[in-house]
């Protein structure tokens, strides 16, 4: 079977586990984990050095806007093209090809910012790296999916968790580099082969082709013509309880986005501190995401995912007040935590409630995500804007809205019945 007939638009290959072990699923499960931690890698790497990298361009808070808007247009860009890569390629060249799009992009910025300092480079340059990471971002949620139905329980939460490992590993090595003065060409582009080289290495242990559910029950389709296929994955707009999610991933990821984005200069611009701090502090927080995601799988299991959502969002709004209000160095540390304690399910949950039924699973993955991405494409100019006009602490304030509004939608999340049976 051709790797375009193993992921249709709208009937994902979610597998079924008749005759499948557990120790058959573990190197699925692993080579997942691992695409998600170059992800976050990826995503850190070039947050740690942001602030280097602006003063190398020379760059005022509203360009730092639009530099950061090149990759979140690239990132849109390579969402729409995810479904279109999946038909094409199959998950293991897609996710690859992506990968070595995301090394070029971080060696892109790097030879900008060291050779040619100028905006619009900067920004074709984080095209390309954001291109890359956006579609990897709905294939690796999409095999995260289908392993999580295979295996029979919360996974997602904790595959991203391994993101915000990565991101933790990623913001370490750029406090590293930055306190140790490495050039910002030298720190990406070696990360940036590490990623390509790993990434190409880890898809050989994805499957080559899981049954779906409807094969097993002998009733599988053949690939739809492109209309078709176009038709099937506009429906899903039309969703009442699809657009709820979305709006949790606008809330959820512009509070994760904006931390990101702009946290580092946030605390060097807002709070006084060295480049190094700014970086250390986003470690801080990326850390705390990586928590909150570990212990997110045994707690959502427990109590649902709508009271869990509510109170993430709580907490992140308690922490990003006192981000933004912090008189000290240490309290803004504590605000950064719990900023990152409550950003840290809203994503996962999202991509989890929007796989649920796995005829749409695709299609559905795709459009949530797509919502929770204008939260990247938006942010960085808003943000931006209005740091340059009101200060950049003040311009935080504006994601306390989308929070609550995320808190209000969380029951659109609620778990289907039967959501992990098996065959």
């Amino acid at each position: 079977m051709s790797p375009s007939a193993e992921y249709g638009p709208t009937n994902l290959a979610v597998p079924v586990t008749s005759g499948a072990t557990s120790a058959s699923l573990k190197p699925w499960r692993n080579a997942v984990f691992v695409i998600f931690t170059l992800s976050g890698l990826a995503i850190s790497t070039w947050v740690s050095r942001l602030p280097a990298v602006r003063d190398d361009l020379r760059l005022d808070t509203s360009q730092v806007g639009l530099l950061i808007l090149g990759l979140a247009v690239g990132a849109v860009l390579g969402l729409i093209a995810s479904q279109q890569l999946l038909h094409l390629l199959g998950p293991r060249a897609g996710i690859a090809l992506c990968m070595v799009l995301v090394a070029i992009g971080l060696g892109g910025i790097g030879i900008t910012a060291t050779f040619v300092p100028e905006l619009a480079l900067g920004m074709v340059s984080l095209a390309v790296l954001g291109f890359g990471n956006g579609a990897i971002d709905v294939m690796m949620n999409l095999e995260g999916a289908a392993a999580e139905r295979a295996i029979g329980r919360t996974l997602l939460p904790l595959m991203h968790a391994f993101f915000s490992l990565g991101t933790v590993l990623g913001a370490g090595l750029g406090a590293a580099a930055s306190a140790l003065a490495v050039p910002v060409i030298w720190h990406l582009v070696v990360i940036g082969l590490l990623i390509a080289l790993t990434g190409i290495v880890v898809v050989r242990f994805l499957p080559k082709h899981v049954e779906t559910e409807a094969e097993v029950s002998g009733g599988a389709r053949p690939r739809l013509p492109f209309r078709e296929r176009l038709r099937d994955s506009l429906a899903v707009w039309a969703d009442t309880r699809l657009l709820l999610i979305g709006l949790i991933m606008l809330g959820m990821a512009f509070a994760e986005g904006s931390a990101n984005d702009w946290i580092a200069i946030a605390t060097v611009d807002g709070h006084h501190q060295s480049n190094t701090t700014g970086a250390i502090v986003f470690g801080v927080f990326v850390a705390a995401m990586t928590v909150g995601r570990v212990a997110g799988g045994p707690a959502l299991d427990r109590f649902g995912r709508v009271p869990i959502l509510r109170w993430s969002a709580l907490l992140g709004a308690v922490g990003l007040l006192g981000f933004i209000l912090a008189p000290s160095l240490w309290m803004a540390v504590v605000g950064a935590v719990l900023w990152g304690l409550g950003a840290s399910l809203g994503f996962p949950v999202g991509m989890s409630a929007a796989s649920d039924d796995p005829e749409k699973a695709t299609a559905s993955v795709s459009a949530v995500a797509m919502i929770g991405y204008i939260a990247f494409l938006a942010g960085p100019p808003l943000i931006g804007f209005l740091g340059q006009h009101f200060g950049i602490l003040n311009a935080l304030f504006v994601i306390l809205a989308l929070l609550i509004v995320a808190a209000f939608a969380a029951p659109a999340a609620r778990e289907r019945s039967g959501r992990f049976a098996r065959a």
